[in-house]
């Protein structure tokens, strides 16, 4: 059993970052694996970024490779995804998801649990 509730979305000019960040929770939740996931209107949900319980597995989509990072504060039981340089191709929103490994947080049908999305718009 495990929660997860997402926030830091917002408007941001291109270029500009934002820090979106995914606070999990529930029996076993520390165990879980973490992913973020975007998705437009009509369109799939695709995968972001992911990080494995331990934080030593990471997954990046290829576009955003090099710009976002995604890490772990166990402490605070969050995990945090970080964008960089965005672009108007990088406005969605945005969804933390729970999976029980690495591969399960990022790859929709296998996920455990969804956050309820939070917007990022970015500005020309």
């Amino acid at each position: 059993q495990v929660q997860v509730v997402e926030s830091g979305g917002g408007l941001v000019q291109a270029g500009g970052s934002l820090r979106l960040s995914c606070v999990y929770s529930g029996r076993d939740s520390r165990t879980f694996a973490i992913g973020w996931f975007r998705q437009q209107p009509g369109k799939e949900r695709e995968p972001v970024a992911a990080v494995s319980w331990s934080g030593e597995s990471t997954y990046y989509e290829e576009i955003v490779a090099g710009r976002f990072t995604i890490s772990r504060d166990k402490a605070k039981n969050t995990v945090y995804l970080q964008m960089n340089s965005l672009t108007p191709e990088d406005t969605d929103i945005y969804y933390c998801a729970a999976g029980r490994a690495e591969y399960d947080a990022r790859v929709a049908h296998l996920v455990s649990s969804w956050g309820q999305g939070t917007q990022v718009t970015v500005s020309l």
